[in-house]
This record gives C-alpha cells, sequence and structure tokens, in this order.
C-alpha cells in the first residue's frame, strides 16, 4: 500500500538505505512497496536484487520532481514501463526538455501514473492516471469537490523517514544541499514531517471512510511486475553478438585466433594448441564470444589510429587474449593460472583493463560511444566522509570556521563536547556517514549493453559529455552487466612521447628501439642494474620509495620476480606480513622449509606464499576442497565490494567445515584464512602484474638508454610518484644541463636539444597559457626575436606577464641584465594593456634610454626561480645560512650500519601512515648534497616531537639500519636548517659571496 517509498538514493533528501526501507516495509506489516526515488534510479535494481531476501514484493518507479515540487509519480508496470519511465527522467536530466508538470501518453499496461492532490490536472485522467491522497489530506474538502470519478482515487502514503532522527538528518541534509543555515532552511525545502513510513493499521484507519482507496493502491502494486535476473537466474545484459550471429561471430574469433598464431607462436607446440581450443570451447559455451570480439575491435581500432595501449587484468590470463592483441602478456611462459581468467562456474566474463595515454582516451571513448548502439559510462556513488559532514554540518549549525576546522580534525575538548550545537554536529554526522551525496563517473567503466540503457538505468549528462548510468559497478554485476575498462595512464604517454623526442634530438639513434621487443629489455644488462639498485625514478610502477625499497631487497633482475614484486607490494599482502615471508623465502632458500608442505606444492613458484589472486582459487580449491564455483564466489568477495554478501558468508563457513573435514589443525586454517582475507581489494592476479612488468621494462629500457629523452617526457606529462623538481634534478644527474623558460629556444612543453633541457613556459606559474601561445605563434610565424624590442613590438602582451619572463630569465638571448630590461618593460609598456597588432612589413622605431649598470645578484636569480617555477634551478644545499657541520652521505650508511649519524637531506616526499596502535609516523625520501637518495623512518614519538615543516633541508640525526641490504635511517631527531634570507626582501648582501662560493 506503499506507493511512494524513498531511500538515501534521493540525494540529500532521503534518510534510509534500500535494505533500510524494505526491513522497516516488512516490520510493519508491508508484503509490497514501491520504491520511488527522487529523479533517481539508482536504488531501482538493487531493492529488486533485495526482494526475495525480505520476501516483499516491490515495484520500482521515479518520482518526478521540480526542485522537491512533486509532479507525479510514475510506476513501472512492466520492463517496458521502466525503460519508459527512464527515458523521460534521461530527457530531463541531458537537458533535452524542461521537467513537465504531466505525464506523457504512456500505456496502462506498462506504466501507472499518480499526481498528488495538489498537482492534479484540471481535466478527465486517462485509465492509467490516478489522484493520491496523503493521509493528512483525508480530513481536506478539496478532493471532495473535485470533478474526478471516484475511481481515480488512491491511498497515498510517502515514506521519507523512519523516526525523528531520520527526519532531523533530512532537514540537515536539506540545508546542506541548499547551502544555508538550519534556521533559514525554507519550509517548502523540506519534506512533510508526516512522512514516517506508517504501519499498515495506521493506513488502515486513516483510510477507514475510504477503503476502496488503500484496495486500489494495493491492487496497483500487485499489477506491477518489473524482472530482471539476479544470482543464479541471472542472464547476461552485456551486446549478445558483435556480428549479429553467434556463429558468425564464433567464426570470427576462431579465425582471429589463427591469424594471431603466426605472430604470436610462429612455431605453435601442441600445448599452445590444446591451451587455444580449451579456451575456446569454454569462451563459446559462457556465452563470452561478443565480449572478446568487442575488446578486439577496441584495440585494433587503437592499433589503426598509432595509439599506445596496454591491456591488463585477470583476461591476461587468457592465450586468446594474447592472440588477439588484447594484451602483451605470454600466458603460457608464466604459466597463467587458466582457472583465474576462466572456468565453467564463473558468472562474470574475465576483466579487461585497457590502458591508454591520457591523451586518447577520450578519443577512444568517442570511438566505442559511435561504434556501439547501446553505451554509456557507468556512475559511482560519492558518499558523505565523516571529515566532510563535519564541515558541513558545522556550516549549517553556523558554527565559526575555526571551531569547524578543530572538529572535523578531531579536537574535542570536554567543554565543547558538553555544548548542544557541537553534539548535534558530532552525533548527525556519525549518522549520515557513508550516505550517498551525489553520483560521478567511474574511473573507466563503459558498459555496453544488448538492449538500450534506458532498460535498467535512467542516464544523466555530466561534463565528459557521455550519458551516465545512476548505478554503480557492483549493481552493474548485480544484474549481468559486465563493464568495459578504458583507462588513462601516463606512463604510456611518457613512453609514447619518449619515441617522439628520442626521433628528434637523436634521429640516428631512433632506429635501435623496438618498443615492443620485450625479450631484449628482459636480458639488457643496463636494464637489470636499475632493478636490483632502485634506480628506477620516472619508471611506471617502480618509482615510489617502497617500491625501490623492495627492489633492492630483492635484488630483482628477471622478470618473473619482478611480476611477483608488483603484486606484493600491494597494501594487503604487505600488510599480512607475506611481502616480508617472501623476501626471505626467497633470499633464503633454506626458509622455505618451514612453508605449509600443501602450499608449497600448490605454489611452488612463490614458495608457498599466496602473491596473487589466483592464488586464492588454487587455496580454496586445492587447499580447502572448495568447488570452482565456490571458488570464485571467493575471489569476487576479495574485491571488498562483495564481502558482506550472504553468498561470500556463506563460502566463508564452507571453508572451515571442509578444513575441518580434511583433518587440519585449527589454527593453521585460521592462519590460511587470515592470509586469503589479507587480499581483500588490493591484491593483482598475475596476468595484471605481469602487464605492469612489461610496462615497467619498456620504461626502463628508455631510461637506461635515453635517460634525458625520457626525463623530459616524464616532466612533460607531470605523471609519477614525485614533483617535477625531483624530475629536473634526476636529468641533472643523468648529465643534463638544466635551463630555464627560453623565448627563442624553449616551448610550451619541456624540450631538449642535445644534452641542454629547456623547462616549458607551462612550468612557470602565472604565466597565462594565451602569452604562451601567442610568443610561439608568432615566432613559427616571423622566425626568431632579435631583441627585446623585436619582441615587444611582434607580441601584444601586458607588463604583468612579460615581467615573469623578464623574472625567469628568458630574454637572456639579448645579453642584458633582468633589472634592466624590467626597467625598459615599464618605460616601453608604460602599464598600457596588450593590444593585437596585425603584422608590419617595418620595424617601428622603439625609444631607447640609457640606464646605470644594473646588478642581478645570483640569490635573487634564484628565489626567482623558487617563485615562478616552485624550485630552483641550482643545488638547494647552496641556500643553507651556515654550512653544514658532517660531511655524512647516502654512500656512507652502509659503513655505519648499526651507528648513529647526522646528515643534512633535501626533502622529496614523505609517506603518512600510521601504526597498528592507529599513531602517526612517517616515512621520508632525501637527497644529500651531491644529489643522491636516502631514505628514513618517522616513529611516533619523533613525529610528535619533530614534525616536518614543508619542504626545504633538514638536519637528521639517527640510527643506520639495514635490513635485506635496504639502509635506512631511523631518526631521533630531524629539524629543518635556515636557508639565506630572500634578498628581494632584505636588505642584508652578505651572503652573496658565500652562494658564490658554494655555486664554485
Amino acid at each position: 500500500m506503499l506507493l511512494n517509498s524513498h531511500t538515501y538514493y534521493s540525494f540529500r533528501y532521503g534518510a534510509m538505505s534500500p535494505d533500510e526501507l524494505l526491513q522497516s516495509a516488512v516490520d510493519l506489516g508491508h508484503d509490497r512497496i514501491a520504491v520511488t526515488d527522487i529523479n533517481s534510479t539508482s536504488a531501482s535494481l538493487q531493492v529488486l536484487r533485495l526482494a526475495s531476501k525480505y520476501n516483499i514484493h516491490v515495484v520500482v518507479g521515479i518520482d518526478f520532481r521540480k526542485g522537491v515540487e512533486q509532479q507525479f509519480i510514475a510506476l513501472a508496470v512492466t520492463n517496458t514501463g521502466f525503460q519508459k519511465i527512464n527515458e523521460l527522467l534521461t530527457a530531463v536530466l541531458h537537458g533535452q526538455i524542461e521537467m513537465p508538470s504531466e505525464a506523457p501518453h504512456w500505456d496502462d499496461s506498462e506504466v501507472v501514473v499518480i499526481y498528488p492532490l495538489r498537482n492534479a490536472p484540471r481535466r478527465a485522467l486517462r485509465s492509467n492516471e490516478y489522484i493520491g491522497i496523503a493521509p493528512h489530506e483525508m480530513f481536506r474538502s478539496t478532493w471532495r469537490k473535485s470533478d474526478w470519478e471516484e475511481s481515480r482515487f488512491v491511498a497515498l502514503a510517502t515514506a521519507t523517514f523512519r523516526h525523528k532522527r531520520d527526519f532531523n538528518a533530512h532537514r540537515l541534509l536539506r540545508a546542506v544541499d541548499q547551502n544555508t543555515l538550519l534556521s533559514k532552511l525554507a519550509s517548502k525545502q523540506v519534506a512533510e514531517a508526516s512522512d514516517i513510513i506508517s504501519d499498515v493499521t495506521f493506513l488502515k484507519d486513516a483510510y477507514a471512510n475510504r477503503p476502496a482507496w488503500l484496495i486500489r493502491s494495493s491492487n496497483i502494486l500487485e499489477r506491477c511486475n518489473v524482472y530482471f535476473g539476479f544470482g543464479e537466474e541471472q542472464q547476461s545484459q552485456n551486446q549478445t553478438s558483435y556480428t549479429g550471429s553467434s556463429v558468425k561471430d564464433y567464426a570470427l574469433l576462431v579465425k582471429l585466433c589463427k591469424d594471431g598464431l603466426e605472430y604470436r607462436y610462429p612455431k605453435a607446440g601442441k600445448d599452445v594448441e590444446e591451451r587455444l581450443k580449451k579456451e575456446l570451447d569454454i569462451i563459446r559455451e559462457k556465452g563470452f564470444v561478443s565480449y572478446f570480439l568487442i575488446n578486439w575491435d577496441i584495440v585494433h581500432h587503437a592499433r589503426r589510429k598509432g595509439y599506445f595501449y596496454v591491456g591488463r587484468g585477470s583476461g591476461a590470463n587468457s592465450v586468446v587474449a594474447y592472440l588477439l592483441r588484447i594484451t602483451d602478456v605470454d600466458p603460457m611462459e608464466l604459466d597463467l593460472y587458466f582457472e583465474r581468467f576462466i572456468n565453467l562456474y564463473r558468472v562474470n566474463p574475465p576483466d579487461f583493463d585497457i590502458d591508454f595515454s591520457w591523451k586518447d582516451r577520450d578519443d577512444m571513448t568517442d570511438y566505442i560511444f559511435k561504434r556501439f548502439p547501446n553505451t554509456s559510462l557507468l556512475a559511482t556513488y560519492n558518499t558523505f566522509q565523516f571529515k566532510a559532514v563535519v564541515r558541513e554540518l558545522g556550516k549549517v549549525f553556523g558554527l565559526p570556521k575555526h571551531e569547524i576546522d578543530h572538529l572535523s580534525q578531531g579536537h574535542f575538548s570536554r567543554g565543547r563536547t558538553d555544548d548542544q550545537v557541537v553534539r548535534a554536529v558530532l552525533k548527525y554526522s556519525q549518522y549520515i556517514q557513508g550516505f550517498p551525496s551525489h553520483l560521478s563517473i567511474h574511473a573507466g567503466g563503459i558498459l555496453i549493453t544488448e538492449k538500450p540503457v534506458q532498460a535498467y538505468s535512467a542516464t544523466f549528462m555530466p561534463p565528459k559529455g557521455f550519458p551516465t548510468t545512476q548505478f554503480d559497478m557492483v549493481v552493474a554485476e548485480d544484474v549481468g552487466i559486465y563493464k568495459f575498462d578504458i583507462l588513462s595512464q601516463r606512463g604510456l604517454s611518457k613512453i609514447q612521447d619518449t619515441l617522439a623526442v628520442i626521433r628528434k634530438n637523436q634521429p640516428e639513434r631512433a632506429s635501435e628501439v623496438d618498443i615492443h621487443d620485450i625479450p631484449r629489455f628482459k636480458e639488457d644488462e643496463s636494464v637489470k642494474d636499475l632493478l636490483r639498485n632502485g634506480k628506477a625514478i620516472g619508471c611506471f610502477y617502480v618509482e615510489s620509495p617502497a617500491m625501490r625499497m623492495l627492489l633492492k631487497k630483492l635484488k630483482v633482475d628477471n622478470y618473473l620476480a619482478l611480476v611477483a614484486a608488483s603484486s606484493i607490494i600491494r597494501p594487503g599482502v604487505a600488510k599480512s606480513g607475506m611481502m616480508r615471508e617472501y623476501i626471505l623465502r626467497y633470499r633464503y632458500p633454506e626458509r622455505r622449509k618451514d612453508a605449509n608442505p600443501i602450499l608449497l606444492q600448490i605454489m611452488p613458484e612463490t614458495f608457498g606464499v599466496m602473491v596473487y589472486q589466483e592464488d586464492v582459487i588454487r587455496v580454496a580449491h586445492h587447499y580447502a576442497g572448495l568447488s570452482l564455483g565456490e571458488a570464485d564466489v571467493l575471489r569476487r568477495g576479495m574485491s571488498g565490494k562483495y564481502r558482506s554478501r550472504e553468498e561470500f558468508q556463506k563460502v566463508k563457513e564452507q571453508f572451515f567445515i571442509n578444513c575441518k573435514s580434511k583433518g587440519y589443525p585449527e589454527s593453521e586454517s585460521a592462519e590460511v584464512w587470515r592470509q586469503i582475507e589479507s587480499f581483500a581489494g588490493y591484491a593483482f592476479a598475475k596476468g595484471h602484474s605481469a602487464s605492469y612488468a612489461v610496462e615497467s621494462y619498456q620504461s626502463l629500457f628508455l631510461k637506461a638508454h635515453f635517460p634525458l629523452e625520457y626525463m623530459v617526457s616524464v616532466i612533460n606529462n607531470f605523471g609519477g610518484f614525485y614533483r617535477t623538481e625531483f624530475y629536473v634534478h634526476e636529468a641533472r644527474m643523468a648529465g643534463a644541463e638544466i635551463c630555464p623558460p627560453c623565448i627563442n629556444d624553449g616551448d610550451y612543453h619541456t624540450t631538449i636539444k642535445g644534452k641542454r633541457i629547456y623547462l616549458g613556459f607551462m612550468h612557470l606559474h602565472s604565466l597565462e597559457d594565451k602569452t604562451a601561445l601567442k610568443i610561439l605563434k608568432e615566432r613559427d610565424r616571423a622566425g626568431a626575436f632579435l631583441d627585446f624590442d623585436d619582441f615587444i613590438d611582434r607580441v601584444p602582451i601586458g607588463i604583468e606577464q612579460v615581467s615573469i619572463l623578464i623574472r625567469i630569465n628568458a630574454f637572456r638571448f639579448t645579453g642584458k641584465s633582468k633589472r634592466a630590461l624590467l626597467w625598459e618593460a615599464h618605460f616601453k609598456l608604460e602599464k598600457k594593456p596588450p593590444v593585437e597588432e596585425t603584422p608590419s612589413m617595418f620595424r617601428p622605431e622603439s625609444k631607447n634610454y640609457t640606464l646605470p649598470a644594473l646588478h642581478q645578484s645570483k640569490l635573487e636569480e634564484v628565489y626567482d626561480q623558487i617563485e615562478l617555477l616552485g624550485f630552483p634551478l641550482s643545488n638547494p644545499f647552496h641556500l643553507l645560512k651556515e654550512d653544514p657541520d658532517t660531511l655524512t652521505l647516502a654512500s656512507d650508511l652502509p659503513s655505519n650500519d648499526g651507528r648513529n649519524v647526522r646528515i643534512y637531506g633535501y626533502l622529496v616526499t614523505r609517506k603518512d601512515t600510521k601504526t597498528v596502535n592507529g599513531k602517526r609516523m612517517h616515512f621520508g625520501t632525501f637527497l644529500d648534497r651531491t644529489g643522491h637518495v636516502f631514505d628514513t623512518v618517522h616513529f611516533p614519538p619523533v613525529v610528535a616531537k619533530y614534525p616536518f615543516r614543508g619542504r626545504g633541508v633538514y638536519i637528521l640525526e639517527g640510527k643506520v639500519v639495514e635490513e635485506f641490504g635496504f639502509y635506512s635511517l631511523e631518526v631521533e631527531s630531524c629539524v629543518k636548517a635556515d636557508l639565506i634570507p630572500d634578498p628581494r626582501f632584505s636588505e642584508e648582501d652578505e651572503w652573496e659571496n658565500k652562494l658564490e662560493k658554494r655555486a664554485v
């Protein structure tokens, strides 16, 4: 009898989760309910899936509203009706039409429409249209005096809250949505206080004078029956055929695989042929043929366009994917576990994550939308996080900013928590935490469905300009829609751009590089040296401090070890202690005898340690005796998003039942399960790690043999773990001469000429893009600038913008000092706004001024660089106010193992983390004064006493410690060193000689 119910997917309005709404309805005696969120279908598929769990008949629909003013409610009678109401909402959300005040003329066998009394049309109603009267309206006379037939009235009870707390949360959400104080929230922005979910008895009493209306409402709900298969009844909703015929699809797949054999396996043996036949048979049996062909179509188009890409995910375990060139990982070489990729019990197709350059991804997305008729992006739900809610509610209650800052950072004093307003902020922040706030876009998920997307959801149009569903990937997979992941990655742009830079800077060597010659890269001694010594700054996935540390501890110098390292670095494996155990067994073979013999037999390559996602399936199947179907449920549960599902819990119970029946000690089974659980949401499939390793090798090869060109590409792509400054430093350490931007030799991006690297205009803070583009356009048109007057005559530019260029020394080709040029600029531009001029055949005569000799100190230049670029182009240690009182360098740490040392370090980066007790600690990365890297550990007492104070040089004292050949400093004190004062804001000039001496 509930025709209008809201979950918290009525964003910033509703206060109940789908589970809470259905549970409340059942508790109050209802056996049927309509879930009609406001301009949203985010909950529709969820509540249909949950209906059987709560043994309640669920009807789905939409509460169409203009703002918060209800226009009408549309209930889907059939799946076709659901699609039609989704199409209407889509048109509104896409901005194609205004929100209508009346429903379209839908067929009464497909959609039921209910108007609120205050918005009922003053006309004869159609057979599928009704007027809803709320319980509190039964005492009004308006409906009694109407001309509508009695048969057009229905009982319209709205369910938005369960109790007063929900109502309070609703009011707060409305205030947040309207960005207003709670005290100033307009009453029309808030739901009726009576919109509490009512029990059956209350409704019978409320409509005692009109029992037929309740019966009519119940009958409407009864005849509405939208069906989607879930669980065992699920059917694939993806595009079922690529060619239009399943027979032709399979024939095409077989042909493509045979063509691929010549390229991938010129001398294919029987093992390859048997594996291929096995895969093709299961792919056809599971109905995944079109899924593979669509992925092939995408990468085939990318190759035609010359786009660089990497295919990864569990699909990389597939020979078929390797033959179709979706991935570059040879599953035969790596002995990738077939059942991780696919098995007869697997419901969903394997994952293919296809990475493109960030420059190419949008074009590929556009191609997919044009190529396949029923395509949409996948949404995600942005949820309210506790700190953010505290801030929002603090504003709603009118707290001052400083107090909101304290509360959001968790600083509660006893006196303030006694305050009624502060208590309310904290109480409702905890209550609202986790509510969905609004829809966003999944990082790369694209849906390609057999039916129009509106058969499942309305879509909205985000700024990207592609229709996007109103549900996320979990809901999509529940209903049988499996996404295609089209992702962007700056690592690929670095590789692609490096090849272009090499062709320009060293054309004679360009032929040396076949970027797809992975076997060559694996055996390259220079690459091996970078790997085993952790010298991988700028290289994809292996440059972070944690990864450098792991590479050095493992002394990685081969492909398989790098594949393993790519997975064990993930948080779940690392935190469970399995990473340390893997290192021990890798480095000390005698340690392997301590491994569980069954696990060692299952995973000999990783010494009995679970490293990859497929190890979960192996252990579950071979150790615990779970079926492959049960093991696959466990594998999906490891992603974290299914962890609370009943099916996952059942498999967990079965795991322990089986282990007990096999006679395993309870402690042993519990430990194995603990290791399995650590994989949640983190561990990679082996094929996924292998794909990462391939890209790492490509990056490492380019860095080993073309370090300057590679670092230029890294700088231009702003991609990596570190700041631009550190990559500039890395280029300098590789032999480059680093030059500031230059009017004649520079460009918008960073460029290289020989060994001279010119930083691009894009790195200059406050320099407008349009200014840089004007300069480059004019230089292309009429050649290099002759002098400063020639520049001013040819480029319309204001004094503020030209001052930036002068201060960074971009006019050094003129031979004039920066101060002289600044005087000239002020004299000649006279603060006039720049005027666009047409090119002139004759150069106008310029005013010339005689200026006294103007001195520009080296120190001023360095501080100009820091202000305009964000970092100096000289050694930052030269700026120290006092000379270092120690000569200790990073290279001295091994010889001081176990001793306390004092060392100066320029902060590169730090990682904040927490101990098991929840206390803050840091891992730091520093440069010594010669430019070499060393790493530090800051335990909680040190963090509390010596917090970091931003970028700069720090004086560090502590104990040198070694683990598996990796040396670091356990910091005991960390004090930021004073720098020479900025001479631009100081009258002191005594530091110039000191700076000059240090530079020499």
